[in-house]
């Protein structure tokens, strides 16, 4: 299959319009071609005039490892073409950046997540070439969690960096078919294109979502392989938790513990609670101990989420709720557990950061009701996926 990037490189007739014109390239460590060149090398190549780069957070070649880590504006020393964090100073593109190309080429892997800063940022670029007349293309790649869709439906009010709209955790979307749905969903005026990919087949195993002939490279620092962007709509809940996601460990957000939880009582009290959502993955209790972030130097008891091997159901798989699970399993066993953790989260102040993660405070209150059961979770989110099933189907380009 060929990813957008490729395409556009293979076919002069796809690059004719950006003859002429200042390009932009908005990129990360994994915007790379098939043959693992960093699309900006490869643009540059062709002779297309590439007058900046942005960078989304962590930058354009990944240079900062924890999350809300800023990024600065430089210089890139190989080009001279200036290069603009929409990670540091700044989370939108200014005047004066937009002031430096007349096509933007937007080539970002995504993992599929709603809250995965990629997503606002394409919002925040389509927001701001509408204002500043300018063109926007998408050079599409797959989502590697596929199409399936989990999650309750961010509230209005509720918008945040890691919330760019009313849509569920799990999207089940491309970057060039997001865009689509921004503009229409926001009213935009703005000259938009994607290229697409060609024979991508979201729905055909192995793969699923992610092709596997295809090498993954970290599209942000501690997204290591497929089984973390599988897992990620329900792991990416442990950062407004006092548990911890791995970070420090070689498998960040495919696992979760503490030094007080014992992991294997845990998933016995999963089990009970709700065995329906466990199925498609495998977990398997574990011990780590964190180098940094979270619980350093201390042993702790954890559990890993096999989304892989020859158990998993990329149908049934639940990460959404497989998370939701682990929660309210320690929350039966541990009432008195301190899980909620409590710091400002991509800026937001006065919100809770696990109820920012969710667009709202209903899975926090779901979680922490002893009385609610599974059944009642599923009654407030089944509505909302139904919803989006639709929302986003005139959208769909594979």
């Amino acid at each position: 299959m060929k990813f957008g990037i490729d395409r556009l490189l293979a076919d002069p007739e796809l690059r004719k319009p950006l003859e002429g014109k200042r390009v932009a390239l908005l990129a990360h460590p994994a915007s790379v071609t098939a043959d693992l060149t960093h699309s900006l090398d490869a643009l540059v190549a062709t002779g297309l005039n590439v007058s900046a780069v942005f960078g989304p957070q962590h930058g354009v070649r990944g240079d900062l490892q924890d999350n809300m880590m800023e990024s600065p504006d430089y210089t890139d020393p190989t080009y001279g073409v200036p290069v603009f964090s929409l990670y540091g100073e700044v989370r939108r593109p200014t005047g004066q950046s937009m002031g430096t190309f007349d096509v933007i080429l937007i080539d970002l892997q995504d993992v599929g997540c709603r809250i995965y800063t990629f997503v606002t940022t394409l919002l925040y670029v389509l927001e701001a070439a509408a204002q500043h007349g300018k063109e926007v293309w998408v050079l599409d790649r797959p989502n590697p969690a596929g199409r399936p869709i989990e999650g309750l439906t961010l509230l209005p009010g509720w918008e945040s960096f890691v919330g760019a709209g009313p849509m569920p955790m799990r999207h089940g979307m491309t970057l060039g078919e997001m865009g689509a749905w921004f503009i229409r969903q926001f009213g935009l005026d703005v000259d938009y294109t994607v290229i697409g990919m060609e024979g991508w087949q979201p729905e055909v195993e192995p793969g699923f979502g992610w092709p596997p002939e295809r090498p993954w490279i970290n599209p942000s620092p501690n997204a290591a392989n497929v089984n973390m962007a599988r897992a990620y709509a329900g792991t990416v809940m442990l950062e407004g938790t006092n548990l911890s996601e791995g970070r420090g460990t070689t498998r960040p957000l495919e696992l979760f513990g503490a030094p007080d939880v014992e992991s294997r009582a845990i998933v016995a009290e999963m089990r009970r609670l709700a065995p329906d959502w466990l199925a498609g993955c495998t977990l398997r209790d574990i011990w780590f101990q964190p180098t940094f972030h979270k619980h350093v130097g201390q042993l702790c008891s954890g559990v890993f989420i096999h989304a892989e091997g020859p158990a998993y159901d990329h149908a049934r798989f639940q990460p959404w709720r497989v998370q939701a699970l682990g929660f309210k399993a320690i929350r039966a066993l541990y009432p008195d557990y301190d899980l909620w953790r409590d710091f400002p989260y991509e800026y937001v102040f006065d919100k809770l950061a696990i109820d920012v993660i969710n667009g709202g405070p209903a899975l926090r209150e779901w979680v922490d009701d002893a009385g609610a059961a599974a059944g009642d979770l599923d009654a407030i989110t089944l509505p909302d996926e139904a919803a989006w099933a639709e929302a986003r189907r005139p959208f769909l380009l594979y």
